[in-house]
């Protein structure tokens, strides 16, 4: 039987968490004719507990970015005879003993290089290039992050293979208005807010989210209160600063990292989520939103209007004016919030985990040619 392990260690995290959890749940119930190990610290086996045992957790407990973990891993795949390994982000470890896939959501590191120190540039440029050179294939979550490998690693231009996340099932349907009121009822929520799900990396734009916000409520007292998820407890953030040099405490809400299973409700209770990113390699939240019927204004830029279509309202994301115009405009339209919320599901239906998964076992089998023993 062949077996395919899969980095998980990044299984509870936001964004590759989402990646890997998604993709690994749709493996499950796709391929029961492969052996798949996968690789994660203790509390991996909690993110998703029912697996069918075919599937088998092995605890590798090197950190991510590390030294030890090109070792620590290739060490492991080695002693398990592994087939395939699936790096699920550009860090791929040193004297693998099989071949590999590697998935690239995005090139942040590279697009922004003053958020970055010289070493962190050099070790993302470093890692990319030698995982795209190496790898069998190379999957990418969209055609924009699919087009910006192609131009930065041309090395990575015959192995390309684009496929789109998915959506969790649970954001096709939301829970009830009165599930909702009663979810949001203990982080003493009303419905209504703005919604930004994310970290406060600069390329997510926050800072000036919380500029355009300001301007909205110096022209409208009464709107609705910014909601923010998605900050990690324990990591140093500017976001306090920021709302204090905007002079918008007590208007602005701090829930910080939110389990997966809350972010339906919030979506659901949300008048509109804002996504004003300067860049993205795909946008799960926007998608999330989306599938749950809420209304979206983005930022126009990376694979924000590809994942969006025409389902979202989407700005420039350094035009501050504008983002606070969009904002306005949908708070005074409730036909328009609807409209874009009936599009948006439609929209999100192009984005399913079991097609994630079925196309990635299809890469799989290219990989490995006449070795590869699953279905797909």
């Amino acid at each position: 039987m062949t077996t395919v392990a899969i980095d998980a260690r990044k299984i509870a995290d936001f964004g590759i968490g989402t990646y890997v959890r998604g993709l690994v749940g749709a493996l499950a119930r796709l391929d029961h004719a492969v052996r798949y190990l996968l690789l994660a610290g203790p509390d991996g086996p909690a993110a998703l507990p029912h697996l069918p045992g075919n599937f088998r957790w092995l605890e590798e407990r090197s950190p991510g970015y590390s030294l030890r973990e090109l070792v620590s891993v290739a060490r492991s795949l080695r002693r398990e005879r592994v087939d395939l390994f699936h790096a699920p982000h550009y860090v791929v470890p040193f004297a693998l003993p099989c071949p590999f896939v590697v998935t690239v959501h995005d090139l942040i590191h590279l697009r922004f290089p003053e958020h970055r120190s010289r070493l962190e540039l050099a070790y993302a440029r470093t890692m990319i290039g030698r995982a795209v050179r190496r790898a069998e294939r190379v999957i990418a979550v969209s055609r924009s992050t699919a087009e910006e490998l192609s131009a930065s690693f041309p090395a990575a231009a015959g192995k390309l293979e684009v496929i789109p996340n998915g959506v969790d099932e649970a954001f096709r349907h939301p829970p009830s208005d009165a599930e909702t009121r009663s979810a949001l009822a203990g982080a003493g929520l009303e419905p209504g807010y703005l919604l930004f799900v994310g970290n406060p990396k600069p390329h997510k734009n926050l800072e000036r989210l919380l500029a355009a916000y300001r301007r909205l409520l110096d022209r409208r007292p009464a709107a609705p209160p910014l909601v923010l998820v998605g900050e990690r407890e324990g990591v140093r953030s500017p976001v306090a600063s920021w709302i204090a040099r905007a002079g918008l405490e007590g208007r602005v809400r701090r829930l910080g990292h939110q389990p997966a299973g809350h972010l339906p409700a919030l979506y659901r209770g949300a008048s509109m989520l804002l996504q004003p990113s300067l860049w993205e390699g795909f946008g799960m939240p926007v998608a999330e939103a989306m599938a749950a019927g809420t209304p979206v204004v983005a930022g126009a830029r990376g694979a924000l209007p590809e994942v969006a279509g025409d389902a979202a309202l989407l700005v420039d994301p350094e035009d501050t004016e504008a983002l606070c115009r969009a904002i306005s405009q949908l708070l005074d339209d409730p036909a328009r919030r609807a409209e874009l919320g009936d599009r948006g599901r439609a929209r999100a239906g192009a984005f399913h985990w079991d097609d994630c998964a079925r196309r990635t076992l299809e890469v799989y089998r290219r990989a490995l040619g006449s070795g590869y023993g699953g279905t797909g």
